[in-house]
């Protein structure tokens, strides 16, 4: 259980910062006590700049990622290199379910959306753990459910909903797993996450801007309507 050295922190050259809790992540906050003892000295705190790619589409998953203050966008990626959103992880989740659910690649990009911390545990020592059952296996079925819901309604979002109230629901759905009303977005990437051309995503984000719903600067976007939205 657990038995391995953790590795080395901050793969991406940042300093490790004491005062970010891993429990500020609700899924590791959830963890019995018997767990919690025996996952700490194996969590790894990461830094995750924005846009940073975790995984690739196909690739092989090393480890699971769960965020403290940053927000992950789960991206499916079409053959011809165009991307549309199908969910996003924050505070409240893990990245890599596809890891535990039985494959150890996964069919989706996961990109950093908001910049922030996280804590990442090895792929041998999340498997070991979810095999084994318990309360641990119950608690990541439960979210993954969770995170299937989300998916379904994005799905049905991007097919009867217009831009405007879909990146609406996007800014919601970024403003719930962030302690602020801010975030930092280029027009490049809110045309990843929505699967539009760029000047296309400009036009959305500038309209919510006139009625007053958001603050729109090249690369800040700062909600000033949440009721609104």
């Amino acid at each position: 259980m657990l038995s391995r050295e953790p590795s080395s922190p901050l793969p991406y050259g940042a300093t490790i910062d004491a005062s970010i809790d891993p429990k500020h992540n609700h899924l590791l906050a959830s963890l019995p006590q018997e767990q919690w003892q025996r996952w700490l000295p194996h969590l790894e705190q990461v830094d995750l700049p924005l846009g940073h790619v975790l995984y690739e589409a196909g690739s092989t998953l090393s480890h699971v990622y769960f965020p403290t203050t940053a927000i992950v966008s789960l991206l499916y990626v079409m053959q011809n290199g165009e991307s549309a959103e199908i969910a996003v992880v924050g505070n409240e989740g893990v990245v890599g379910v596809s890891l535990f659910m039985g494959g150890d690649s996964t069919a989706s990009r996961a990109r950093v959306q908001s910049a922030g911390r996280a804590f990442r545990l090895t792929a041998p020592l999340m498997k070991e753990e979810f095999y084994q059952g318990g309360p641990v296996l119950h608690l990541l079925l439960r979210y993954t459910q969770a995170l299937m819901t989300q998916m379904v309604q994005t799905a049905a979002c991007n097919k009867h909903h217009s831009l405007d109230q879909q990146l609406c629901r996007w800014l919601l759905l970024s403003l719930d797993r962030l302690q602020g009303t801010e975030m930092q977005m280029t027009r490049e990437l809110i045309a990843n996450m929505l699967g539009v051309p760029p000047d296309t995503a400009t036009e959305g984000a500038l309209k919510l801007q006139n009625a007053g719903l958001i603050d729109y600067t090249r690369g800040l976007i700062g909600v000033r309507d949440r009721k609104g939205l």
